[in-house]
């Protein structure tokens, strides 16, 4: 793993762990709202040989403090890019992660170089259909304490997706999403998420996306939800040259199944 600084912003709701490393233009990973920043492990050593790379942990996720009543998330994101005196960066971040990223991109446009956006839906997206499998159940098990359950249940919606069965997934990514996703579940981070936000943008991201004039890579896993799937053609077409990838054989975090691929298509990107 490749050694930089680590550290603590303090907020005044809390500490925020952040880690960086690598040198040259900066990348800000956000993570996905079950898990924290070690989703990107496998991406970590890779782009900081390339970038000066950051990641943290959201309050109530990972090393990070709980989260206390109704949080801002793009406010701590732009208070850590200040506490580091970045002034400029590519945001690359995963579902609720690339959420926070559009936002920051939207209110703070000058200090956007690009976006990577993966598994993720605008803020004020409407989900249509049918709610992803064991959604209900995995909020039955949270309402009751019943913690393994709720992480089991979080694994199979998120990780396995849809389309597949816990045996058909590399255990080694569910035992990591597992280890990460149990933290916030006892720190009832879920909650937080899932309840009104502080501040929220308005009007909301999904009906400014075509205000975004960065160069903007939208990643998506062939086996994620298909509400998954159509926000990323939405922003396709309504973000200015806005592209498309879809990695196969992936649900909800790609860039943890096929980090492979998912790598190569952020350095060509950022190459570009």
């Amino acid at each position: 793993m490749a050694q930089g600084a680590t550290g603590y912003l303090e907020l005044a709701a809390g500490k925020l762990y952040y880690e960086m490393a690598g040198q040259g233009d900066t990348l800000v990973l956000s993570h996905a709202g079950f898990l924290d920043s070690r989703m990107w492990d496998d991406q970590w050593d890779d782009l900081a040989g390339h970038y000066r790379v950051v990641r943290y942990d959201m309050r109530g996720y990972g090393k990070s403090s709980p989260a206390v009543g109704p949080v801002s998330w793009r406010d701590d994101l732009l208070r850590l890019l200040r506490h580091l005196d970045i002034k400029r960066a590519a945001l690359i971040g995963c579902s609720m992660g690339g959420e926070t990223s559009v936002d920051l991109a939207l209110e703070h446009p000058e200090l956007v170089l690009a976006l990577l956006l993966v598994s993720m839906v605008p803020g004020g997206f409407e989900m249509q259909g049918v709610p992803p499998r064991y959604l209900m159940d995995m909020m039955g098990a949270v309402q009751q304490g019943d913690l393994e359950r709720a992480s089991e249940l979080q694994l199979r919606i998120w990780v396995d997706g849809s389309f597949r069965e816990p045996g058909q997934v590399d255990s080694a990514v569910r035992q990591r999403a597992a280890a990460m996703n149990r933290i916030p579940l006892e720190n009832k981070t879920w909650a937080i998420t899932n309840s009104e936000q502080l501040n929220p943008l308005d009007p909301p991201a999904v009906n400014r996306l075509n205000e975004i004039h960065v160069p903007t890579l939208i990643v998506v896993g062939a086996l994620d939800d298909p509400e998954i799937l159509r926000a990323a053609d939405v922003m396709v077409a309504e973000i200015p040259g806005a592209k498309k990838v879809i990695l196969p054989d992936s649900a909800h975090v790609p860039n943890m199944e096929r980090p492979e691929e998912f790598n190569r298509a952020v350095k060509e990107f950022l190459g570009r």
